[in-house]
This record gives structure tokens, C-alpha cells and sequence, in this order.
């Protein structure tokens, strides 16, 4: 057997060719038996990658290469890709690059979840009892879990791989917290537009207009279609996010012209710093937005009101007016009515009212019966 020991590692290395190819690296074993056995089935393994080589011209898939491949394939191409690339980049110092994934299983993605749970929470704050905040289920889900599971979808569908170990998704899904509608009180809503600044004001009347995600509120002069009367932005899930223009947008629209000419709302400079000059126009961007949301909540003294639940208040009360779930589902950009039906609650009042016409008319159509002989007169 190809084992030996070197000064520098205490493990036995192994050293092989086949057909050509050289195979060595560390056996992670300490005694020669061990490290035998282990080369045996590292030499089994690398036969038989040669041998599917040869009839698909795979190489063997690791993380890393799987991860490239994805990120130049389709990655690079979804709504914000620094966060794609920020999130494939998590998957491979998680898993390590050179993981084959023919080789991750149930067990590999049970400790995967594991390390995550124990990750800090970037940019959130400690606990009150100085704990620190790692990440919640549903970001192991959506940025951990649901990635790695579209990679190897992808490496079965597309790429031809062969992963018979490949783990049951839907077993390793944490559950995740109900996604609660905060609605604002009519109070709430004045006190917050009173406080929002007023070179902001466009951009916050635009995102409770619209119901749009706060992502999809910086748009561009090149989305506004006047003649067709509509906006049009890429959006969440690569779907298409449509916006008619109505008179009130239009007017919100028109306020805005001549500030830039690229980005549709923008703020005032209020000091000459990192490059700006006091009174002059700049595009609204996503940190400043962030930053300003939080100081116009708390000179409004609104309590527990996310950014993001301003869509679900315009959501609400939209529903409230209309009694139109499609109608909201097609407002909210959703790709499936299940996720709009959280906002039903609304309607309680008018299923409340609909059981009781039931009841009523049943009882109206109820008509007395004749008794039989040997039933007692009432």
C-alpha cells in the first residue's frame, strides 16, 4: 500500500496513480491500518470517478466548483448579486470547498444547521441580557438551506451528476415564526407623516402607495412608462413588479422631475461630507433610506412599526376597501394567493355577517308540519 509518514503531519499520506492521474493528500489517520483501509477506499472512489468521467466528462463536483458554476450560470443574474455572491460565499467556508457533493447527505446538511444556528447575526443588535443575536430559522432557510438545495437541483437537471446521497429538503426545513400584519392606527399614520422629512416625502408616499417592497421603491426614470401608464421594476423571484400610475403617483412623479436624471427620488445634501455638498440632490439609497426611516419613526413616537410594515398597513387597508383578495395578491406582486391569505383576517367582520344572513334565512324558510295522531298538540 502507497501510505507514509512525514515529519510534518501526524497522519499517514497516501500517494497513487491511475490511468495517468496522481492521487495524494492526508488520510487523517494515525496508525498504518486505519491509514490503509482509508487509501483503499479513496483509490475505489477516485476508479470510479474515472470511469464516469470517461462516459459523461464530468469531473467530480465539489462545492466550490458547483458554486462557481451556479453563480456564473444564474447567480450573477438575480435581483442584487452582491447579496447572491455575499450568501454562495457562506455555503463554501460552511461546507468547505472542497466537499464533493455526491458526498453531503442528511447527516452533513443536520450539521450544517447546526453551525448556523451558532452564527452571529450581522448588523443586529445584542440581546438586552448581552446574548448575541445569531441567525433566526428563517434565514438558515432562505440563505442557507434553499441555495444549496437549488445548486443540487441544478447539478441533477442540468449538469447530469449523480448524487444518490442527496438529502430530503423538506426535512431539514426549520420552522419558521408567522409573519405578523401590523396595521397603523389613523393616529400612527398622521404622527408618522407629519414626521417624515420633507425631501423624503415623495419616496415614503410612493412605498405606501404602491405596496411595493422596500427594495423596489428606488426606481429609475428608465422604469416609467407614461405611455403605457405603468412602472415596471425587476423584483423578488426574478418576477416582474408592475405599478400603474395613477393620479396620485402621477403626481408624486411630476414633483420629482428635473432632480436627477437617472433615479426617480432623491434627497437634499444637508452638509458637505463623504463626497456630497450641502443642498444639492442625490439618489435615495437603500442604507440612507434605512437610516432616515429610523429617525422620522422616532420623532413619530410610533411604536413597533417596521419599513416593511408599511406594505402589509397598505395591504390591509386595501383589502378592507375592496374585499378583493386577487386584487391585492396582483398590488403585492405575489406569486402564490396562499401567502396574500395572512391578510384575510380583515374580512372577519363580513364571514361574521354572512353566517348570520345564513341563519336568518333558514329560519324564515323554515314552514310548520303537520303532527302525527299520536303527537301531542302544542
Amino acid at each position: 500500500m502507497s501510505v507514509y509518514k512525514t515529519a510534518k503531519s501526524p497522519y499517514y499520506q497516501y500517494d497513487f496513480q491511475l490511468d495517468g492521474n496522481r492521487f495524494h493528500g492526508s488520510t487523517k489517520a494515525k496508525n498504518k491500518r486505519d491509514a490503509e483501509s482509508a487509501e483503499r477506499e479513496i483509490r475505489e472512489k477516485a476508479l470510479e470517478d474515472l470511469k464516469n468521467m470517461m462516459k459523461s466528462g464530468n469531473v467530480p463536483l465539489t462545492v466550490d466548483i458547483a458554486v462557481g458554476r451556479y453563480w456564473n450560470e444564474k447567480g450573477q443574474f438575480l435581483d442584487r448579486p452582491k447579496e447572491q455572491h455575499s450568501m454562495l460565499n457562506r455555503l463554501v467556508s460552511l461546507l468547505g470547498k472542497n466537499t464533493r457533493l455526491d458526498d453531503i447527505d442528511d447527516a452533513r446538511i443536520v450539521q450544517l444547521i447546526a453551525r448556523a444556528r451558532t452564527l452571529h447575526c450581522f448588523g443586529k443588535p445584542e440581546f438586552k441580557d448581552g446574548r448575541t443575536r445569531t441567525l433566526s430559522n428563517t434565514t438558515i432557510n432562505r440563505k442557507i438551506i434553499q441555495p444549496l438545495k437549488v445548486i443540487f437541483r441544478r447539478a441533477t437537471l442540468l449538469w447530469h451528476y449523480h448524487l444518490p446521497k442527496a438529502p430530503h429538503w423538506k426535512e431539514h426545513w426549520l420552522k419558521e415564526p408567522q409573519e405578523r400584519v401590523r396595521e397603523l392606527h389613523l393616529h400612527e399614520q398622521e404622527a408618522l407623516e407629519r414626521a417624515v422629512r420633507w425631501d423624503y416625502r415623495p419616496w415614503f408616499d410612493f412605498m405606501r402607495i404602491s405596496g411595493r417592497r422596500f427594495q423596489e421603491t428606488l426606481i429609475r426614470w428608465s422604469d416609467v412608462n407614461w405611455q403605457a401608464g405603468e412602472i415596471v421594476t425587476p423584483g423578488k423571484g426574478d418576477r416582474r413588479v408592475w405599478t400603474p400610475i395613477t393620479p396620485s403617483i402621477t403626481e408624486l412623479l411630476k414633483s420629482c422631475e428635473g432632480h436627477h436624471h437617472e433615479f426617480v427620488f432623491t434627497f437634499v445634501a444637508q452638509r458637505t461630507s463623504n463626497g456630497k455638498v450641502a443642498g444639492r440632490r442625490y439618489p435615495i439609497t437603500k442604507s440612507g433610506a434605512i437610516m432616515q426611516w429610523r429617525r422620522d419613526r422616532a420623532v413619530s413616537g410610533v411604536k413597533d412599526f417596521r419599513m416593511h410594515d408599511n406594505r402589509h398597513d397598505t395591504a390591509t387597508k386595501l383589502l378592507r376597501e375592496t374585499r378583493n383578495l386577487k386584487l391585492v395578491q396582483r398590488v403585492l406582486n405575489h406569486a402564490n394567493i396562499s401567502t396574500t391569505a395572512k391578510y384575510a383576517h380583515v374580512m372577519n367582520d363580513e364571514v361574521a355577517e354572512a353566517l348570520e344572513r345564513n341563519t336568518k334565512s333558514r329560519k324564515i324558510s323554515r314552514k310548520p308540519t303537520a303532527h302525527r295522531a299520536d303527537e301531542p298538540d302544542p
